[in-house]
């Protein structure tokens, strides 16, 4: 089914104030996905959901930057924890759209703290699909957020989000009354704890910039173009299918050069970080046979034979993995994309966000 809509409904965002949280309830409070009933923001942090409940007053005030009428009452935030059964129950009951982006997410602290992101990564999910199995035949939409470190996983991080995103899938023959859909993609340009922020604060001091590889490459999208994909998810997708972007990448020298603005800006290689990847993937050769292209964007099939519709014609659309080890851009284009974003150090306001 397609053209689903928000129109009226209760909105449940798990992770609802990270930086990713965050655009996804300013974007779906704009109404242009139809204007909900309702969006509850849960998450653990309360020092996020005061900043975001004052930026969120601010911007009700707006005359340029408009949130729809009233939008101040149809948010609620709770202090709640993806890993307490209860806590995802009590609020999902009355949600009928669910976009799941909870996670533990930096690829360092995985590896050091493994369990915690066992609990949160897997055992949130399971939260989630036992809350919706044993709390009745309510029609639901769940759109789960993944990581390209879910393909081919060789750390913690994307090790746990493989199996947040099996799941889901498996979710829906568990929970035939929901539909279970995930959208895959890198690291999204200038979030929080990405390298770009640290790029610009270190190129202003005019200190050398880290790169752990001098091979390393990178996927390059915005917080919007990640929102527009789980909204495309939302609106198309069947039941256990993942959404994949089409979007450019690079090698992190040259995105450290552009953000630097110089050709020669120093740079100091300090070696691989625990379970960091060279290059990104976002489809593996295993999953090449069952991708499929929906105009701008990939679609990987379900592994489970008994959710997968009828392949389109047309035989397969990519000829090996999709990864950013291919078709990078040259630096004068990073500079000019990265620039068209304010991700520049003379580009970037001071003191402000780098959520592109």
């Amino acid at each position: 089914m397609t053209g689903r809509s928000l129109e009226g409904a209760n909105v449940l965002i798990l992770g609802g104030t990270g930086s990713l949280g965050q655009r996804l309830s300013r974007r779906i409070l704009t109404g242009e996905m139809g204007a909900p009933h309702s969006v509850t923001v849960f998450s653990r942090d309360e020092a996020k959901q005061h900043y975001m409940r004052l930026e969120l007053l601010r911007q009700a005030e707006a005359t340029d930057d408009i949130i729809y009428r009233e939008s101040t009452r149809r948010v609620r935030f709770v202090i709640a924890d993806v890993r307490r059964y209860s806590d995802v129950r009590r609020h999902a009951d009355r949600a009928e759209v669910i976009f799941h982006a909870a996670a533990l997410k930096q690829v360092p602290t995985c590896e050091y703290f493994a369990g915690a992101a066992v609990d949160t990564n897997v055992y949130g999910a399971i939260n989630l699909v036992r809350a919706l199995r044993e709390r009745g035949h309510t029609e639901k939409s769940v759109v789960g957020i993944s990581t390209d470190k879910a393909c081919k996983p060789v750390n913690v991080m994307g090790m746990t989000k493989a199996l947040q995103e099996r799941v889901l899938i498996q979710a829906n023959i568990e929970v035939p009354w929901a539909r279970f859909v995930n959208v895959r993609y890198g690291n999204v340009m200038a979030s929080r704890g990405s390298a770009i922020p640290l790029f610009i604060g270190l190129a202003r001091r005019g200190e050398p910039i880290p790169i752990t590889d001098e091979h390393m490459t990178r996927f390059l999208m915005t917080l919007d173009q990640s929102v527009d994909l789980i909204f495309g998810a939302f609106r198309e997708a069947g039941p256990g299918e993942t959404f994949i972007p089409r979007v450019p990448c690079a090698k992190v020298v040259d995105i450290a050069r552009a953000v630097a603005g110089r050709d020669d800006y120093p740079l100091v290689l300090t070696g691989i970080r625990p379970g960091e990847k060279v290059h990104e993937i976002l489809v593996s050769e295993e999953e090449v046979g069952r991708t499929e292209r929906r105009r701008d964007r990939l679609v990987i099939l379900p592994i489970l034979p008994e959710l997968r519709a009828e392949a389109r014609a047309g035989g397969a659309v990519l000829t090996g993995e999709y990864s950013s080890s291919e078709d990078n851009l040259a630096l004068p284009a990073v500079r000019e994309l990265l620039r068209g974003h304010r991700l520049t150090v003379d580009t970037a306001r001071e003191g402000e966000e780098h959520y592109a």
